[in-house]
């Protein structure tokens, strides 16, 4: 027995890792013909989670057992890595981006300061260039960082924004969103000291955009009753629906306005890698702050957000911070991620994304996300000649709404129809080789497909449009 158990030889890392990426190889190479839901029923699903609630061993196990264990863990999941999940906005999880993740826990070096490791930093900030220069259209100077995800990133532009238009004095400050917003937009201003009653609701117009007549009017309002406007924040692909508010506009009444003026595009950022995209997400050259999600529509894993902002050093200068500890940390070229954000500890995030990008090249992104909007606007197609069915719009981006036709425009009907889309809903989700999630949209219960995993492709779209189609057909004729 080796006599530090925490550190094994070559041998054993050689064993150790074989192990791991066999099993990991098989799952991936099988993803497609795994179920899309859990398959477990609840009484096994609670056995199974009750045994992992278990604390650790005094005594140490065997890594292939525990890898089984592990296994049945990650088969009493959502499949968010295969090609039938659509739904939510999935993560699906490039294969590369896991080497790349490997190989970065392995190294593991620190990148909340750059001079620790200064070219790893460098790689970094090379990705987070990219996001807000060619990705965004931000100008030079143009920054940001990488987060743990879009809660965060939000978070911490709430927080930029807060001290730029406000400085110290928060009690009067004001915040604009729609009712289609991500709740971590409203959950942000609330942690960065915003009143919940100053989170105002802008309303929005037929199309379920943000209305900038009634955002002026409001944001008007508000300032003639003595509050302080600071923050709009805009959508680019809302979680319900997809949709994209009118950004041009949004961004001339927040100069009109002088307030801060947020895009949270965790949803349809990436998207601008597309002509399609780029045309539809016209007005991100005029943002002061965005929100991205790589692990959406970059096809990252969990866990990979961005935050970029036109002007760095407001980020700078509402996260900075310091200590006598950190006296020996030399400045280099390269910001420091730690005082950009609440985080000081931070491992290098940006080598998950960094490896696939050069590893691929930028082009086989572009192509799988237009693939995404043709899969969806054959969704669209498919699903508004089906009679049963309604299709309320047209899909921005790779997001297609739909719902169970009423008899009539009465409210009974309404509700009648809404209960038929709940039990459709559980009938197409049975199947376990699609997985769709539903939402509200203006009081309807309306059913989403979310085409967004790099796997997904046309094979799988039909399979879904005909299980959708078929369902839709037996809960009318039932």
């Amino acid at each position: 027995m080796h006599p530090f158990p925490l550190e094994p030889d070559r041998a054993a890392m050689d064993e150790m890792g074989r192990l791991v990426l066999d099993r990991v190889v098989d799952r991936t190479d099988k993803l497609a013909a795994r179920p899309a839901t859990s398959p477990l029923c609840p009484q096994a699903e609670a056995e199974l989670v009750e045994s992992f609630l278990a604390p650790p061993p005094d005594r140490g196990g065997d890594l292939k057992a525990l890898l089984a264990r592990l296994d049945e863990a990650a088969d009493c999941a959502l499949e968010t890595a295969g090609p039938g999940h659509l739904a939510y906005i999935p993560g699906s999880g490039l294969y590369a981006a896991a080497l790349a993740e490997f190989y970065n826990r392995a190294v593991n070096r620190y990148g909340g300061l750059a001079s620790v490791a200064p070219a790893l930093a460098a790689l970094e900030e090379s990705v987070i260039r990219w996001m807000a220069r060619d990705v965004c259209g931000l100008p030079e100077g143009s920054g940001g960082l990488l987060t743990s995800g879009g809660s965060m990133a939000t978070f911490s532009a709430t927080v930029a924004a807060r001290h730029d238009r406000l400085g110290e004095d928060l009690a009067d400050g004001t915040v604009y969103t729609t009712a289609f917003a991500h709740h971590s937009v409203a959950k942000a201003a609330r942690l960065a000291g915003i009143r919940a009653a100053h989170i105002r609701t802008v309303p929005h117009t037929p199309d379920l955009r943000m209305d900038p007549e009634a955002a002026a009017a409001i944001i008007r309002s508000d300032r003639d009753a003595g509050l302080r406007p600071f923050l709009l924040v805009a959508t680019a692909g809302t979680t319900d629906t997809g949709t994209v508010d009118p950004l041009p506009q949004l961004a001339d009444l927040a100069r009109r306005e002088d307030v801060w003026f947020h895009i949270d595009a965790a949803y349809g950022g990436f998207f601008r890698l597309t002509a399609r995209g780029s045309e539809r997400l016209a007005g991100f050259e005029e943002a002061d702050s965005i929100t991205l999600d790589p692990h959406k529509t970059l096809f990252m894993p969990f866990g990979t957000g961005a935050l970029v902002v036109r002007d760095l050093a407001a980020l700078h200068a509402a996260h900075e911070g310091t200590g006598s500890y950190l006296q020996d940390m030399e400045a280099t070229g390269v910001p420091d991620s730690g005082r950009l954000g609440p985080e000081l500890t931070h491992e290098i995030r940006g080598l998950r994304a960094w490896l696939p990008l050069h590893l691929h090249g930028v082009d086989a992104f572009r192509e799988a996300l237009d693939e995404k909007l043709d899969l969806a606007e054959h969704v669209h197609d498919t699903l508004s000649g089906v009679a049963e069915l309604e299709v309320p719009q047209r899909p921005d981006l790779s997001t297609v709404i739909f719902r169970v036709r009423p008899a009539d425009a009465g409210p009974a009907a309404a509700e009648l129809a809404d209960e038929a889309g709940r039990r459709l809903l559980e009938r197409i989700n049975g199947h376990r080789r699609i997985v769709l999630s539903s939402t509200v949209v203006d009081g309807r219960y309306t059913l989403r497909v979310c085409v967004v995993s790099h796997r997904t492709h046309q094979d799988r779209i039909n399979e879904a449009l005909q299980i959708i189609t078929d369902e839709a057909r037996n809960i009318l004729a039932a």
